[in-house]
C-alpha cells in the first residue's frame, strides 16, 4: 500500500493555485495523497481528481474567533484524519496549521509538516481586537507547533519572529521561497514601454495598498494623462475592504481601469508595463509579484516583510515605504521618464524568477527536508 499523505488547506482554489505543482510532484512519487477543504466547488473537485488526488471536505469556520465552531470544526476535522489514517500531515494557513497539529498528537505518523505562508491579520498592527486575535495566535501555535518535524516560512522576518516568541525551535524552521512560480506558464513578454501602463492585482483591502495606488494614480494622471492604471482583484470584505464605490468612482473619473476579478491573469500581466503591490498586509510572499517577476515585469512594492525579499533595490524594481503613497507616484514618475529602465529591470526581474522562485526548485526543497525522496 502506498504511503497516504493528507494536505489541509482553508480553501480549495489554493489547492490549485498555489500547491498544485507539488501535490502533482507527490502523486508522481507515488503518494496517495488526499486534499481537505471546506467548500469545494465542482470544478475544483474535477481539477484534483483529474491528476489522482482524493477530495474529502470538511467544516471549517474561515475567518472569526468562535470558540464553538472552532471546536466542532477540529472535532470534524479529527474525524476525517482518522478515517483516512494518514502517514504524512502537510497543513497551512492558521486553522489548518493549529487543527492538524493537535490532531497530529493523538495519531501515529511518519511525519506532521506545516507551511506559514504568510502571518495576516493576526500579526497586523491595529486597535484592541488585533492586540486580541494575536495574543490568541500565538497562544495557539505555542501550543500546537511542538509536534511539528518542520514549519516551513516563506520569508525570514516571519520565522525570525516565531523563532523569537518560543512558538517552534529554531532547528524545527525551513525556509522556502515564497509558493514559487510556474517560470514557463507565466511565459517572458516583451517589455512595454511605449505606452506605460501599472497594474495591481489583489483584493480591494486597505492593507493591500489599494488606496494608496489609487492615489498616487491621481497624482501622475495630472502630469501624464495617458498613462494607465489598472486594478484586478475581486471586492474586500469587513472593516479592511475598500468600498466598491470608492474604486467605480475612480474608474468613472479616469483614473484606474477595473475589470474586477478574472480567471486568467497572464494577458493582463503581458500588456501591462510595471506592477505595484503597495501592500502593509504580512505577507507570505505575494504570488503576484512572483507572476509579474516571472513574465518580466519591473516592480514597486513596500519594504514589509514578504515583499522585500523579491525586490533587488534598483536591480528589478524599488522598495518604498508602506502607507505613502506620494513615494509611490515618484517610483512610479521614474519609470514614465526612464523608459530603458523598464527593459533592464524587467529582465532582471525574470532571471531572479527563474533563479530563486521557479516553483520546481522550492517544492524539491520542501520533498527533500520531508524526506520523500
Amino acid at each position: 500500500m502506498n504511503n497516504r499523505l493528507v494536505i489541509i488547506s482553508n480553501i480549495s482554489t489554493s489547492l490549485i493555485n498555489f500547491r498544485g505543482e507539488l501535490i502533482k510532484k507527490w502523486i508522481d512519487l507515488g503518494y496517495e495523497v488526499y486534499t481537505l477543504a471546506p467548500g469545494y466547488n465542482d470544478n475544483h473537485k474535477e481539477i484534483l481528481e483529474s491528476w489522482k488526488a482524493k477530495t474529502v471536505e470538511y467544516n471549517l469556520n474561515r475567518s472569526g474567533l468562535n470558540p464553538f465552531k472552532d471546536l466542532k470544526s477540529l472535532i470534524n476535522l479529527s474525524n476525517k484524519i482518522k478515517e483516512i489514517d494518514p502517514d504524512y500531515i502537510f497543513s497551512y494557513t492558521i486553522k489548518p496549521v493549529v487543527f492538524s497539529s493537535l490532531i497530529s498528537k493523538q495519531i501515529d505518523l511518519k511525519g506532521m509538516y506545516s507551511l506559514i505562508p504568510g502571518l495576516g491579520y493576526a500579526f497586523n498592527d491595529g486597535g484592541l481586537k488585533n492586540k486580541i486575535v494575536n495574543k490568541v495566535a500565538v497562544f495557539l501555535y505555542k501550543i500546537s507547533l511542538s509536534n511539528n518535524d518542520k514549519v516551513f516560512f516563506q520569508n525570514p522576518d516571519d520565522l525570525d519572529l516565531f523563532v523569537s516568541l518560543n512558538l517552534i525551535s529554531k532547528d524545527k524552521t525551513v525556509l522556502v521561497n515564497g509558493s514559487g512560480v510556474d517560470t514557463e506558464k507565466f511565459y517572458n513578454t516583451d517589455p512595454q514601454k511605449e505606452k506605460i501602463s501599472f497594474l495591481i492585482m489583489a483584493r480591494l483591502l486597505k492593507s493591500k495598498g489599494i488606496k494608496h495606488y489609487i492615489e498616487a494614480a491621481r497624482i501622475i494622471k495630472k502630469e501624464y494623462p495617458d498613462v494607465e492604471f489598472n486594478i484586478l482583484g475581486s471586492p474586500g470584505s469587513g472593516p479592511d475592504a475598500v468600498s466598491l464605490d470608492y474604486v467605480k468612482k475612480a474608474d468613472q473619473d479616469n483614473i484606474i481601469n477595473y475589470p474586477g476579478r478574472v480567471e486568467d491573469v497572464k494577458p493582463f500581466i503581458a500588456k501591462n508595463s510595471i506592477y505595484v503591490l503597495p501592500s502593509y498586509y504580512r505577507e507570505g510572499t505575494p504570488r503576484s509579484i512572483l507572476e509579474a517577476m516571472s513574465m518580466g515585469k519591473p516592480i514597486i512594492t513596500t519594504d514589509n516583510p514578504g515583499c522585500r525579499e523579491t525586490v533587488n533595490e534598483g536591480q528589478n524594481g524599488f522598495l518604498i515605504p508602506i502607507k505613502n503613497h506620494k513615494i509611490l507616484a515618484d517610483k512610479m514618475r521614474y519609470f514614465i521618464e526612464n523608459k530603458n529602465e523598464i527593459v533592464r529591470m524587467g529582465k532582471k526581474s525574470r532571471k531572479i524568477a527563474e533563479e530563486k522562485y521557479n516553483v520546481h526548485r522550492v517544492n524539491q526543497k520542501i520533498i527533500q527536508e520531508m524526506n520523500l525522496e
